[in-house]
């Protein structure tokens, strides 16, 4: 935000009910932003993920960009929770290390959360259930009856249902959002259920707005617009759990099996309801290994299907996936990671399936692991793993995590009609064909191909000859064992070599993979601001690598992998191990972390650049900057302190 909002005193039960609505102060005026991070705390029974989609999608449709961050309790029973969203009118990569506008729902969401207010930033609190430290003069403080006027709004019966609403409502107000399009977006949320829903979502809509927040403000925000290019492509706005299943059905996907897990279930949920329309079937299988088993047997039929999990179901699935490295059957296989080992912290982040994804099969079984870096290039990245399944008859992982499964993110529509592969097989007539030519890619053909001299193959899991005929022959084996790993550093010369962010050379090159980018490369941004000689390369395709990374290391001094995974027993992260496996090179390092939450930019900075002290968000504001305090070494949070739920 611009620059501190000035309080009025505070007024922690403050104005009349909405329903009575007094003039705003005449004060109140319009102020430019072009960046806010807005914290909503509270428990997760209170609605506080739907009211901050709201948020996002209304961003997304007013050609802002946004970015999401959210905290779900492990237990069914719910508990407490947070989504922030992130607006801004330029380019937004990462979630925010601060919150500009806190959100209180209750007295432990003002405790934990508070400290992730910047100085000067607004602590907007249910004054019914929330009893903040007025004495902390960094903070505006604006006390509202959240509870009490959402049920005098809606009825007595309503109790505290509504209140995420009411909020949205007073934020609307606050921000000048616009009105109209929130309404709408509320109505089409819960449209095709009685509409009595919808009618009391609005009242508790209208409520939170006609608030006079003009007694307890002086400022509303107003978020600058940046007018889209002539001929821009309209943005659309969705999670990353979305944006791969509808990657999938783009590429030509139209079948596949699966089993519920957290966080891969939404996917497998929403291919369940689209692929229909598109003539294909998903379906719930009884478990893991047999989910798998049914993506083979769709896969073996010609069309290209899917499956997939987080890291407990891929491990039930690795026999499966042994087979299809043998057969040579193309298959994609999603894991959305989640804090592990076992079941671990089934709704926190992590990245610490990437040795499973790439080393974890019996035997010598190679396959191709990638990894979407975006919400956007969730959907781009299913795109490209159809295409290397096709082209290579290989299995494929696709590795999303948490964080980008759950956050939400505004993107440029893509043009579909450029995208859009056709999946029907060839079942053209053959003279002869040999699926597993020693010299050559396997590439399958459907079952009911005609082959006009009569010598069908087969297929199987045990080692074969070119016809697919078991062996035993040491020799063969040696040999096909040979062509299916060469395969992969055939597709190794065509992936191209990642770009740098930043300066082409210097002292430090940040490496990161997954979710990582967004704050990876504010971190270098930053530390570039500040005078440091730093770039940034982010992989989408990790194994194999691409042909050259070696020469973008030569040119730096340090080079540090940011991954959210465990340093191990030899003080280096998953990828790190890779890399310096791969390369031979020394100077790769570590910086990981692995308290299941995601990295914020002052992490990165801290961790990279040990002794130095960033700003943690650059905020336009009128005089000198603010520097934080908690970035210096000897304010880092001892280890044993409870790390409340939040960005970091």
């Amino acid at each position: 935000m611009a620059e501190p909002i000035s309080p009025s005193p505070v007024a922690p039960e403050a104005g009349p009910a909405p329903n009575t609505p007094a003039p705003d102060r005449a004060d109140l005026r319009p102020e430019n932003i072009q960046d806010a991070v807005i914290r909503l705390a509270g428990n997760s029974q209170d609605g506080i993920q739907t009211a901050g989609a709201f948020l996002a999608r209304l961003a997304g449709r007013s050609d802002q960009d946004v970015m999401t961050y959210m905290t779900i309790p492990a237990t069914i029973s719910g508990g407490p929770s947070i989504f922030q969203v992130r607006i801004g009118s330029g380019e937004v990569l990462s979630a925010g290390d601060e919150a500009d506008f806190l959100v209180a729902f209750y007295q432990h969401s003002y405790q934990d959360h508070i400290d992730f207010v910047r100085e000067g930033g607004v602590v907007l609190y249910d004054s019914d259930n929330v009893e903040p430290n007025l004495d902390d003069k960094r903070f505006v403080y604006v006390g509202v009856p959240i509870t009490g006027l959402t049920v005098e709004a809606l009825g007595g019966t309503a109790k505290d249902k509504g209140k995420n609403i009411f909020v949205l409502g007073l934020i609307t107000k606050i921000f000048s959002l616009d009105v109209e399009k929130l309404k709408k977006i509320i109505t089409e949320k819960f449209a095709g259920k009685d509409e009595s829903i919808v009618n009391t979502a609005l009242m508790a809509f209208q409520a939170g707005y006609a608030y006079p927040v003009g007694r307890v403000l002086t400022h509303q925000y107003q978020f600058e617009h940046i007018p889209k290019k002539a001929g821009a492509r309209a943005q659309i706005t969705m999670d990353g759990n979305q944006a791969l299943a509808y990657g999938l059905i783009a590429a030509g996907v139209r079948y596949g099996a699966g089993y519920p897990i957290t966080p891969w279930s939404s996917v497998m949920e929403t291919l369940r309801r689209e692929l229909p329309k598109y003539g294909g079937i998903f379906v719930q299988a009884e478990d893991e290994l047999g989910a798998v088993s049914l993506a083979l047997g769709f896969s073996y039929s010609g069309y290209l299907a899917v499956t997939g999990s987080a890291g407990p179901g891929i491990s039930l699935k690795t026999e499966a996936i042994g087979w299809a490295s043998m057969a040579e059957i193309p298959l994609i296989i999603c894991n959305i990671q989640r804090g592990g080992p076992s079941t671990g912290l089934p709704t926190n982040v992590e990245q610490s399936d990437l040795h499973q994804a790439i080393y974890g099969g019996h035997g010598d079984s190679p396959r191709v692991v990638l990894a979407a870096k975006t919400v956007e290039d969730c959907f781009y990245i299913a795109i490209e793993a159809a295409r290397i399944a096709r082209k290579y008859s290989t299995p494929v992982f696709i590795l999303s995590d948490t964080s980008l499964a759950t956050r939400i993110e505004a993107f440029d529509e893509p043009d579909l009609s450029k995208l859009m592969v056709d999946p029907k097989p060839d079942l053209s007539p053959r003279q002869s064909f040999k699926p597993y030519p020693v010299d050559a890619i396997t590439q399958h053909i459907p079952p009911g191909t005609r082959i006009l001299d009569g010598k069908y193959p087969l297929l199987s899991g045990l080692e074969h000859d070119e016809m697919g005929h078991p062996t035993g022959s040491p020799k063969l084996h040696m040999v096909m064992t040979a062509k299916r790993r060469n395969k992969l550093r055939k597709l190794a010369e065509e992936i191209p070599v990642p770009e740098i962010y930043g300066d082409k050379e210097g002292d430090v090159l940040l490496v990161g993979w997954g979710s990582t980018y967004g704050p990876i490369h504010d971190a270098a941004k930053q530390a570039r601001d500040h005078g440091e000689k730093v770039g940034a390369i982010h992989l989408r395709h990790i194994h194999p690598l691409p042909n050259g990374i070696e020469k973008i290391f030569a040119k730096f001094k340090r080079i540090v992998v940011v991954e959210m995974n465990d340093q191990g027993v030899y003080g280096f992260g998953q990828l790190a191990i890779i890399l310096r496996a791969r390369y031979c090179e020394a100077k790769i390092e570590s910086f990981t972390k692995t308290d299941g939450l995601t990295f914020r930019v002052k992490e990165i900075l801290d961790g990279v650049f040990k002794g130095r002290s960033f700003a943690a968000r650059k905020i336009p504001r009128d005089g000198a900057a603010i520097v934080h305090a908690d970035t210096a070494p000897e304010s880092v949070k001892s280890v044993r302190e409870v790390v409340p739920q939040g960005v970091g």
